[in-house]
């Protein structure tokens, strides 16, 4: 749901996780958690359209938060209370250093700052005060430096720790937390500081469940130091390109492990020759790593396998036979190799397959043959192969089908007919420009669609008539430039919308924001490259529920939105033009 609903083909030069870029899950402005705060807030404080009333105790936190200079301290009330207005203040962003005081020795169990604006070592005393009670804190994105650790370690009890993109946390920081023997949870993504050498602390964390290092450039040999946590369940070492074979060796004594995580690094079919012996691990990424089929053969001597991610790595048809030996399978990523409908013969016996990855790859028609038989298939991913409409023949029988994703590919109206009886079928990624009115007509039976993404698509106001057999709507793209007002009309009753993407249709106006009033579920708008201005902002002052508005290319600016956001829209959290 881009700014202008742009769309790049080759998903391979824009993967985050690849090349490092920060993630606006831990960005300094934190707008992304605030919008996904915002959406589990709206859901308890709605239902079914109607208010509920907040109760005595609700109602009283409310109104201590927002006289919170008023109080010196909540450290007489019960820890459970003073619990709630902590959470009530971070909430609503009223939390600062100064009222922060107040919480001095309060016995909180959970500090929740990830991302919060200001964090820095100045707070660190009145969150290490709370001593024993303390079992979890996120500083994620925060100022916090290896001297606001000082105290850390008076939080002996301290379950979870997430330190995700402190880039002034080091090898020193990390040595404070040593005694913390009762630490489950380790976070420390994105750090530059940290080395192999610092994580010698971590093997006295005897009772560690899970460990992410995600983007720590720096522990290449570290992965030593955890041979003797065998309580440890997850470990996450993505895009750390230092990691290679070597550190798959010490990994091999870890037989609880469950999770892996080793996208983006070093390691070979050789590497993987370590983890035959984890046979409780369920979970595999090695995205992008320079492996081969070969490495299949290890695999197929973990029984407990569920996931796994092979994609945009060095797989050709050659030597994948063995993936049918993998028969515990639930989730597979093949995206992004060279391989054929050759391969696909071969995961016919995976029938416990319920999400297949194919993006990119040289599928044609005749390899979904294959997949006829994967009764409890839910996901499919088809982008940009060669798959036409007699490929899709061969998908009616996936009775169980839930989304599926055809964009890039080469069907047409006549082919989406194939999709009728897949009754299941809950999302649908039509990024074609060969799909027009006809198309859409074809699926008007699959009335339990909760996604339609019609980027591209040549749909003009006729065709949305058909959009009104899709009453269970929550997100709806249609971006082809062939909609006008009159088209907007057959949008406005699908009241279950909470995403609308109808940027790039130059003829809508302010009457179509006028329609759009009425869908009050809305969460996300893009209006992108149209003839709104600002006169028509005023329409939109219903959707209360709104965090997310896109008005790029329009004769509406930034100080516009900003005053409708001021004035009436107090939950927005992004907006473009911004």
């Amino acid at each position: 749901m881009g700014g202008a609903c742009s769309r790049k083909r080759d998903q391979q030069t824009n993967e985050e996780n690849a090349h490092g870029g920060v993630s606006r899950r831990y960005s300094k402005s934190g707008s992304s958690k605030w919008l996904g705060t915002s959406f589990s807030r709206a859901s308890v404080d709605k239902k079914e359209g109607n208010v509920i009333c907040p109760s005595l105790m609700e109602l009283c936190i409310y109104k201590i938060s927002e006289e919170i200079h008023e109080y010196g301290t909540f450290s007489m009330i019960p820890r459970d209370i003073s619990q709630q207005i902590f959470n009530e203040l971070v909430y609503s962003q009223r939390l600062n250093e100064a009222c922060l005081e107040a919480f001095q020795d309060c016995a909180l169990q959970d500090i929740n700052l990830g991302e919060y604006p200001g964090v820095d070592d100045a707070w660190m005393d009145v969150i290490c005060s709370q001593g024993s009670s303390l079992l979890s804190v996120d500083l994620s994105g925060s100022d916090v430096t290896d001297s606001g650790l000082f105290h850390i370690s008076d939080c002996k009890n301290v379950e979870a720790l997430n330190f995700n993109f402190c880039d002034q946390i080091s090898d020193v920081g990390l040595g404070r937390i040593s005694g913390l023997s009762n630490l489950t949870t380790l976070s420390l993504k994105r750090n530059n500081s940290i080395t192999a050498k610092g994580m010698s602390v971590l093997s006295g964390l005897v009772n560690l469940l899970k460990l992410d290092l995600e983007r720590c450039p720096g522990v290449h040999g570290g992965l030593v130091h955890l041979r003797g946590l065998k309580k440890l369940e997850a470990l996450n070492v993505n895009c750390c390109n230092c990691i290679t074979d070597a550190d798959m060796k010490p990994l091999s004594e870890l037989t609880n492990l469950k999770e892996l995580q080793i996208s983006c690094s070093k390691v070979t079919d050789h590497g993987v020759t370590f983890l035959k012996g984890l046979h409780k691990l369920a979970l595999l990424n090695m995205e992008r790593c320079p492996i081969t089929a070969a490495c299949l053969g290890s695999l197929s001597d973990i029984a407990a396998l569920l996931y796994l991610d092979v994609s945009k790595s060095n797989l050709t048809d050659d030597g994948c036979d063995k993936f049918s030996k993998l028969k515990s399978l639930k989730v597979l990523n093949l995206g992004f190799n060279e391989i054929s409908d050759a391969v696909l013969a071969h995961l016919k016996g995976l029938i416990h397959l319920e999400s297949l990855n194919l993006d990119s790859c040289k599928i044609g028609d005749e390899g979904l043959l294959h997949l006829a038989g994967l009764d409890h298939l839910k996901c499919l991913e088809l982008s940009d192969t060669e798959v036409g409409n007699n490929g899709l023949r061969h998908l009616s029988g996936l009775v169980n089908l839930e989304s599926l994703n055809l964009s890039f590919t080469i069907i047409t109206d006549g082919g989406l007919r194939n999709l009728s009886k897949l009754s299941s079928l809950r999302s649908l990624n039509l990024d074609v420009r060969q799909i027009t009115d006809a198309g859409l007509a074809a699926l008007t039976s699959l009335t339990g669609l909760t996604h339609l993404d019609l980027f591209c698509a040549k749909i003009t106001d006729t065709g949305t008539n058909y959009l009104r057999n899709f009453k269970n709507l929550r997100s709806l793209e249609i971006c082809g430039g062939g909609l006008t007002d009159a088209g907007v009309k057959n949008i406005k009753n699908l009241r279950s919308l909470m995403l609308l993407n109808l940027s790039q249709n130059n003829h809508l106006t302010d009457k179509s924001l006028e329609l759009i009033s009425e869908l009050t579920q809305l969460v996300s708008l893009n209006v992108s490259s149209s003839r709104v201005t600002s006169a028509g902002l005023q329409h939109l002052t219903k959707l209360k529920n709104l965090k997310s508005l896109s008005l790029e290319s329009t004769k509406v600016t930034a100080n516009d939105i900003k005053r409708l956001h001021e004035s009436h829209l107090p939950d927005l959290v992004t907006f473009r033009p911004e």
